[in-house]
């Protein structure tokens, strides 16, 4: 059952703007025992900070009232009211995670309360008289984007769709089938409409089979080698890669796999281990991509969507799937030498909300389907904060990076590519 306890006394008066910093009781940078600073506690923070005024709203019936929305000066004439899906399902697509977590730890009771303001939002997001239902009947191609982000958090988190009541569920399962009127083109769409099937057939549902077999198919013919695939014919570098390509295809064919979904051209438990390893070998790329500093090069298109460059790290971390050559303290070091990078600079957010821009506010990097929702995707870099605390993911001794360590004059790896 669906628990509606989730306005507790304390919050009673509450504002979105009340979240804008991480609470004292979650001081970061506190230090453990050995005088290393505490990195759960600080990706946690960090992630509360993010989703908890966004949740907050939604929970309330408040976000198409109070969320401030920022359009990029560089928008075409969508209708903006896609941006509070955007702006939830992206969101919570990242943090769902750690908010399935049961585990103790220090950020536990945080954990609890944005869980219970994330099952009120997925009711209110498709009850047609709530005064935050999701616009789910604009005619923008774009809700399928979003709708691909919603439904796989509910994959991440099965507790999203659990503890739902039967009437939400059955809302939710017609939203999804009713974008199948969507024709996405022949790039990284097609895998926002595989997702949705995924789900489909996760909870039980009449799947479509055609739009999974035709994701698969085609960036089977778009892999371009060395763990790189193309987003449609050409190739370009940027990092949708990171952004939707590989998260997504593990996460399809897991589903596949799991289910024993034919597909035309091969078994598709041995096209899920062929795509690990593919995304394994993105991963060790992605490592050799972070400066000593933790910053990374400005790349592609949605370079607003900040630290989602480095999703794969942080999915193969909570999956324990990292690559044998990648060790788990030197990605945490790594991703958190990155998140810094980026959110050190105060101007990612105003009253509490984040705004478009890079390691900053900065309207003008953003493009032409950009609204400060869309912003939320940042949190797919948070992934591992599904582990428990006491996990070595947290535990083991920070170790330094690849350039960390070329740039220092200390001995490492030489990187060579790989033909699967």
């Amino acid at each position: 059952m669906l628990r509606r306890d989730f306005i507790t006394a304390a919050l009673a008066g509450a504002t979105a703007s009340s979240f804008a910093m991480p609470s004292s009781a979650l001081a970061t940078n506190s230090k453990d025992k050995s005088g290393t600073v505490d990195d759960h506690n600080y990706f946690s923070n960090l992630l509360q900070k993010i989703v908890e005024p966004v949740f907050y709203l939604i929970a309330h019936e408040k976000l198409h009232k109070e969320f401030p929305l920022e359009v990029s000066p560089n928008a075409d004439n969508r209708n903006k009211k896609v941006a509070y899906l955007e702006c939830f399902a992206r969101a919570i697509s990242g943090a769902a995670p750690w908010l399935a977590l049961q585990a103790e730890g220090s950020d536990k009771q945080v954990r609890e309360r944005i869980l219970n303001y994330a099952l009120q939002a997925y009711e209110h997001s498709v009850n047609p008289k709530s005064a935050d239902y999701l616009n789910w009947e604009i005619a923008e191609g774009q809700l399928l984007v979003d709708s691909a982000y919603y439904t796989q958090a509910m994959l991440r988190a099965p507790v999203l769709w659990q503890q739902q009541s039967k009437q939400t569920q059955q809302r939710i399962i017609e939203k999804i089938k009713a974008l199948r009127t969507v024709t996405p083109p022949y790039t990284n769409w097609l895998l926002f409409a595989a997702m949705n099937e995924a789900f489909l057939l996760q909870v039980g549902e009449q799947h479509d089979p055609i739009r999974l077999d035709l994701a698969i198919r085609k960036f089977s013919e778009w892999y371009v080698g060395d763990g790189w695939y193309g987003d449609g014919d050409h190739f370009a570098f940027d990092y949708y890669n990171s952004y939707v390509i590989h998260p997504m295809l593990l996460d399809i064919l897991k589903i596949m796999a799991e289910h024993k979904v034919y597909f035309w051209r091969d078994k598709i438990d041995k096209l899920h281990a062929t795509e690990l390893k593919r995304s394994q070998r993105f991963c060790e790329h992605l490592e050799r991509l972070i400066s000593p500093t933790g910053t990374y090069p400005p790349i592609g298109r949605s370079l607003t969507y900040r630290t989602t460059a480095f999703q794969p790290l942080s999915q193969l971390a909570l999956q324990k799937q990292l690559p044998d050559s990648l060790q788990q303290g030197t990605v945490r070091s790594a991703l958190r030498a990155v998140h810094q990078a980026i959110f050190d600079n105060p101007t990612n957010f105003k009253d509490g909300f984040l705004q478009i821009g890079f390691a900053g506010a900065n309207p003008a990097l953003g493009d032409w389907y950009s609204n400060n929702g869309s912003m939320y995707i940042t949190t797919n870099s948070f992934l591992h904060l599904g582990l428990p605390q006491n996990d070595p993911f947290w535990t083991e001794p920070a170790k330094p990076w690849a350039q960390k360590l070329a740039f220092s004059g200390q001995a490492f790896k030489k990187d060579y590519p790989v033909d699967y």
